[in-house]
This record gives C-alpha cells, sequence and structure tokens, in this order.
C-alpha cells in the first residue's frame, strides 16, 4: 500500500470508496435509513472530489495498491480531518491509521499544533485508539450525530 495525493483521474474511484464505505460500513449510523445517507452521499460527487483536490488548504490523498484506491482522506492545514473512508474490502488492513497519520503529518508541515475531526460512531474507538480525544457534546447534522474529537500534534 502507497500513500499519495489524488489526481484528477482518481474522482470517479474516490467516489465510489467514499459511498461504498459510508453505505456499507457505516450502518451503525445510518441505519439503513436514506433520510440520513441520501444527506450523507450527497456531496460525493467527482465534481466536488475535484474541489477538494484543488483546495490550496487541504490535501486530498488516496491509499492506493496498483491502480486500485483503498481508501480516502482529506485534512486541512489547520488540522481538521474532514474525511477518512476506507473501502469495504480493504477494511482492517491499515489503510484508515496510514491515511489519519499522512493527514496528520501534513498539517505539522501546515504549522497546526492539534488535530481536530467529527467522528461517527462507526470510526469512534478507532480515533480513540489512535490518541484523539473528545472535545465536547456530540453534535447533529441533519439526521446523522457526530462527535468532535481532538488531539494534540507533536
Amino acid at each position: 500500500m502507497k500513500i499519495r495525493a489524488a489526481i484528477p483521474d482518481d474522482k470517479v474511484q474516490i467516489c465510489n470508496v467514499l459511498c461504498r464505505s459510508i453505505e456499507e460500513l457505516c450502518i451503525a449510523d445510518h441505519a439503513g435509513n436514506r433520510a440520513v445517507l441520501d444527506p450523507w452521499l450527497a456531496n460525493k460527487t467527482p465534481e466536488n472530489v475535484l474541489k477538494w483536490m484543488n483546495n490550496p488548504n487541504g490535501q486530498l490523498l488516496v491509499a492506493v495498491d496498483g491502480d486500485t484506491i483503498l481508501g480516502v482522506g482529506f485534512g486541512s492545514a489547520s488540522g481538521e480531518i474532514m474525511l477518512n473512508y476506507v473501502s469495504p474490502g480493504a477494511r482492517f488492513r491499515g489503510v484508515s491509521k496510514a491515511l489519519l497519520q499522512s493527514l496528520e503529518n501534513y498539517a505539522v508541515q501546515q504549522g497546526a499544533r492539534q488535530s481536530t475531526l467529527t467522528s461517527t460512531r462507526t470510526a469512534h474507538r478507532f480515533y480513540e485508539t489512535c490518541g484523539y480525544r473528545n472535545n465536547g457534546a456530540a453534535t447533529m447534522r441533519g439526521e446523522l450525530s457526530g462527535q468532535p474529537m481532538s488531539k494534540q500534534l507533536p
């Protein structure tokens, strides 16, 4: 597995990974409820992927095995992790951890001293094992619950 910057040719495969990860792995968050799923998936489009890719204040990364994208991560220069999704077939292979570490390294290089994110129920324990701690009460974004978390960076 290799972590690299996303390129425009990745946009469709990135969307597929994001949507499959949400639909197949985040069941604890959406329970198959379209009122939760549809808004969550709405911005996972090739056009938005290109916007994330071209954002000068962030970095869109992919974990790849050959030409296959195993995971997708997006983080801001200020240390906010906004995407960290893994393809269902690559789950429990260290993909999310490698992406997270790369995004944290990027934030440190940009001068950030703290990383923040909003965790799903599905990913909460993962982030705790990576050193993140709850940072306030859970919030609702439409029908989707999210837990703010933060971690001090070196």
